[in-house]
């Protein structure tokens, strides 16, 4: 018999709080018979909404939360006031063993801030980052950080190299991740110098990594590579500017599959498709926090009922796979490869 496997969810975060996030924990417990869960926030709101769902009634529980981490709260904040709000004791509960994982909607600063106080970081690692998974034609590129970290030096990419290159072989199943840096060209003299120093890390140490060198952006989307490493800041703009092209191009189809008669009856003809399409190409729904003692999947603050169960249903699948220990494995190496490397990168450690 499988191990049930339990999801905390903060069912106050994001901008709609409960009246979705219930509805989609309903959702996505239907196609996962193993997982339960664990509801954190006002008692009185989620059992208004778990009636509507008669499959939750033995399959979640509800631990009452009775503050609410605000979408604009500064980390600072967030974490003088936190403890006992739904997000804070959603994460709680992965530390004192009564979750596999934590799913959150909510304020994203304020999220990586609480999970790394309670959690702490694992194998020596110094931040966590968000990690998005980005379609392309042959399957998907894992894209880190995406928002987690603006200001990010050469060792800091390096993890992030480590972390993605794990995370990818767990999650997609791919038993030697090709790696590459994003940059503003493929050439070694291109971008700025921690980008530089990075790419002289990951080529010359000895990181056991597929290391391929500098990707430029439209091979994020392209496939070049299996993982694409940038700092937070670029991560983020870029994947919000991939967020906006989605979302005009669907605009754009919408209108002119609706522009008549004639359209209308393409479309319903080509209904299947489109939305096999649209399930393709839709953003990602969330985003694993890596490089902690546990599993954090923040989800975007304006997230629907869809976007909510995929998170869900994601957090339970990545809480099977062993991608944390894939981590372990080659930061022990870190030290080493910065040593081979040559004084440069290790004066940058230092």
């Amino acid at each position: 018999m499988t191990q049930p496997l339990v999801i905390s969810v903060d069912a106050m975060g994001g901008d709609h709080g409960p009246s979705v996030v219930i509805p989609a924990c309903a959702r996505a417990l239907v196609d996962r018979p193993h997982v339960r869960l664990l509801l954190h926030g006002d008692e009185a709101a989620l059992k208004a909404e778990m009636g509507r769902h008669r499959i939750l009634a033995d399959r979640a529980e509800i631990r009452h939360a009775a503050k609410v981490i605000a979408m604009d709260e500064k980390p600072a904040q967030a974490m003088r006031r936190g403890k006992g709000s739904s997000m804070w004791n959603s994460v709680e509960a992965i530390r004192e063993g009564e979750a596999n994982a934590a799913v959150s909607a909510g304020n994203t600063g304020a999220l990586m801030a609480i999970s790394k106080l309670i959690l702490r970081m694992s194998a020596d690692l110094d931040r966590p980052a968000l990690v998005a998974s980005i379609p392309h034609a042959r399957g998907v590129t894992t894209f880190l950080d995406v928002g987690a970290n603006v200001d990010c030096d050469a060792e800091r990419l390096v993890e992030f190299a480590i972390m993605g290159e794990a995370y990818h072989r767990a999650a997609h199943g791919v038993a030697r991740p090709t790696v590459g840096l994003l940059n503003v060209g493929s050439e070694d003299m291109k971008g700025h110098e921690e980008v530089r120093e990075a790419h002289r890390v990951l080529r010359e140490g000895k990181l056991d990594l597929d290391y391929k060198g500098f990707v430029e952006g439209d091979d994020i989307t392209g496939g070049a590579v299996n993982v694409v490493v940038t700092d937070g800041f670029t991560g983020n703009v870029s994947l919000k500017a991939m967020e906006g092209a989605a979302k005009f191009m669907f605009g754009e189809l919408r209108g002119a599959l609706t522009a008549g008669p004639l359209s209308n009856l393409g479309a319903l003809l080509a209904r299947p498709s489109l939305l096999r399409f649209r399930e393709k190409m839709s953003p990602p729904p969330a985003a694993p926090l890596l490089g902690l003692n546990g599993l954090v999947l923040k989800c975007h603050g304006g997230a629907d009922e869809r976007d909510f169960t995929k998170a869900i249903r994601a957090a339970a699948d990545v809480a099977q796979s062993g991608f944390a220990s894939e981590i372990e494995r080659n930061m022990r190496r870190l030290p080493a490869a910065l040593a081979d490397a040559g004084p440069s990168a290790a004066d940058g450690a230092a």
